[in-house]
């Protein structure tokens, strides 16, 4: 599981003095759910998810994964979990088997072990038909689909998706979609970023909704219309967006 308690970042800036990407972020997140960060682009969405994935240290507060501190036991969390984003990147020259035999080498994994997951893995991916692939002829569902078997391929308890389906048409991205509930659905802790509210609709258990890096709204999605008198998930999350920014601007919050 994943548990963060008041996680901050802060950053110096020359033109605007310090910068606050993360203000008191807290939230859990359990095995067997996709916990949705719903946020605009700018919302800490990806400076929370890269503290937990140990790229970046907080400026304060703390974050366990599966009874790990990302911080101080940085090794064993990455042990732990497995990580995709949109800009995750594909080496050109080599094949997708390369790909997702380096990344379980370096995992430790033993090679009868590696081998047999990996047949398991591009089966189950349809991976089979691009296994000689190199990355450079690989079309941008075809550099998914290795993205996503890299990143489960030592079977880690928790998954972090941060803006995945960024960029990609109709297809593909539905199909990623569809692995991420598979993984749901075997127990798997997972946090998935967006900014498309249809996505976190079909997919979450729970949302937290994010914006200048303070949470503003958290819970089943059904629970967060019934408490803010909104049906509409997207108009939620505008109403909320916007008070917020009024709030910021000392203005007066409509009635």
């Amino acid at each position: 599981m994943i548990e963060a308690r008041n996680l901050s970042k802060a950053y110096a800036d020359l033109h605007r003095g310090q910068f606050v990407a993360l203000d008191g972020l807290s939230f859990t997140a359990k095995p067997g759910e996709v916990y949705g960060l719903l946020g605009p682009n700018g919302a800490g969405k990806t400076t929370a998810l890269r503290i937990l994935s140990t790229v970046l240290q907080p400026t304060g507060g703390t974050a366990i994964i599966n009874g790990f501190d990302v911080v101080t036991q940085p090794s064993q969390v990455r042990a732990h979990i497995g990580f995709m984003s949109a800009n995750t990147a594909v080496y050109d020259r080599m094949t997708a088997w390369e790909m997702v035999e380096y990344f379980g080498k370096l995992y430790g994994i033993d090679d009868e072990r590696l081998r047999d997951r990996m047949e398991h893995l591009f089966d189950r991916l349809q991976m089979q038909e691009i296994r000689d692939l190199l990355g450079a002829k690989m079309s941008t569902g075809m550099k998914q689909k290795v993205s996503i078997a890299r990143a489960i391929v030592h079977d880690p308890p928790v998954l972090i998706f941060d803006e995945a389906t960024n960029g990609l048409d109709v297809l593909v991205a539905r199909s990623l979609l569809e692995a991420v509930a598979e993984l749901r659905d075997q127990g798997k802790c997972i946090i998935f970023s967006t900014h498309i509210m249809r996505e976190a609709e079909r997919l979450c258990n729970r949302v937290a909704i994010v914006h200048h890096g303070r949470l503003l709204a958290e819970g089943p999605i059904d629970e967060l219309r019934e408490k803010h008198a909104q049906h509409d998930l997207e108009d939620l999350f505008f109403d909320l967006i916007r008070a917020n920014e009024r709030r910021l601007a000392g203005a007066p919050a409509a009635n």
